[in-house]
């Protein structure tokens, strides 16, 4: 095969993904800091999601019951405190009790920081109270998200390992068969690429950047906002493996091929019973800001230069790949950030590295600067037997 970069498609848009818009942030720590508190808290969730509080009467004490994925997310805010449950699961005679509520004592120490996991009867809630003076608007967003994520993360997971049941059904739409179509063929294109790039690191003994391979692979699946349910999870769950340095670098590997094996090897329906739009409180990734992209992309600076400096184009390429498709897929980016990136990996497709690192890297300077403008990408051009093709083939 000819040594370019994979493709890309961006994902098709979800109706259940909420677009932030930061100027409600910027109000709500202008109102906590004019000791405004229950304005503020408004204002965190217009950032997190304007449909909300759409049509609410605000006067008063004010409740909002909005579905997660499959959880339950109930908030009520009153004059002087703010309280935030989630029923998410029901216990069963099937369920393996003993074990899940092992593992529920686990998660309350952690990755849980604010909220706990509590049983009442037979079900289990997430819950947490405080009061409004103490609603600053980081705690509340962190609290939020933390209940929104891991509640409609963990109740798949159990479900899955110990028998238990949904509190309650989720609201979902299924795809359009056009959507399916489009879904299913940037899915397939993924595993292709996937397989294809395997086998030629395999043949160059590039043994390295098969964790480029599968990280590439696994956020461009991950960053799909109609993927739900059990594929999520274990979407969620390898990609943290990838990125964990206290984990062996050969067995982060191994797990990740191991895991894509048997993925790209399930039958079409199994796969696709995953992709679907579901109701969201909360975008599932963390906010963001300017500030927050260019400190995140600070943290990459020395390699890109590095590379930069060695002329390096295929290590750089693939680093900036993987490097611009975590930031989708760790935060709710501004749509010119977002769509800074997917235009920037969608005219790379395809080209040789040579070709494709000098975009790639521009693209990187301007979202860790601060300096992205609308642009018009132009035709992607045609591949030509440039020095990488020559080398490789």
């Amino acid at each position: 095969m000819e040594n370019v970069i994979p493709r890309y498609r961006r994902p098709i848009p979800s109706i259940g993904d909420p677009v932030i818009d930061v100027a409600h942030w910027d109000t709500a720590i202008d109102a906590y800091d004019d000791k405004e508190y229950k304005k503020s808290v408004f204002e965190v969730l217009n950032y997190i999601n304007p449909a909300l509080l759409k049509g609410k009467d605000l006067t008063g004490d004010v409740e909002i019951i909005q579905m997660q994925g499959s959880a339950e997310i109930q908030v009520k805010i009153t004059d002087k405190t703010l309280r935030i449950q989630a029923p998410f699961l029901k216990i069963t005679s099937e369920t393996n009790k003993v074990a899940l509520l092992r593992r529920v004592g686990e998660v309350n120490f952690s990755p849980l920081g604010l909220a706990s996991i509590v049983l009442r009867g037979e079900e289990l809630w997430f819950e947490y109270e405080m009061s409004l003076v103490v609603c600053q608007p980081n705690k509340v967003y962190d609290l939020l998200h933390e209940v929104c994520v891991y509640a409609d993360d963990y109740d798949d997971q159990f479900i899955d390992k110990y028998k238990a049941t949904f509190y309650k059904e989720p609201k979902i739409k299924p795809l359009s068969e056009k959507e399916k179509e489009e879904v299913w063929s940037q899915i397939s294109d993924i595993f292709e690429d996937y397989h294809n790039y395997t086998q030629f690191f395999i043949e160059k003994r590039w043994t390295n950047f098969q964790w480029d391979n599968l990280v590439i692979s696994l956020l461009k699946l991950s960053n799909m906002p109609y993927i739900h349910g059990k594929l999520r999870s274990d979407l969620i769950e390898y990609v943290r493996n990838l990125f964990n340095g206290d984990l062996d670098f050969q067995f982060r590997v191994d797990k990740g091929v191991n895991f894509m094996k048997k993925l790209s090897a399930k039958p079409k329906e199994e796969i696709m019973k995953n992709a679907y739009h579901a109701e969201q409180f909360i975008s599932l990734r963390w906010r963001s800001s300017p500030q927050i992209v260019t400190d995140r992309l600070k943290g990459n600076l020395e390699q890109v230069q590095k590379y930069e400096k060695e002329e390096s184009y295929f290590s750089l390429s693939y680093y900036l790949q993987f490097t611009l498709l975590k930031l989708i897929y760790d935060f709710n980016l501004e749509e010119s950030y977002k769509k800074a990136i997917e235009d920037v990996m969608e005219e790379v497709s395809s080209l040789e590295p040579d070709e494709a690192a000098p975009k790639l890297t521009k693209v990187y300077y301007q979202l860790y600067e601060a300096n992205v403008t609308e642009q018009e990408v132009t035709e992607a051009p045609k591949k030509k037997k440039g020095f990488f093709s020559k080398l490789f083939n």
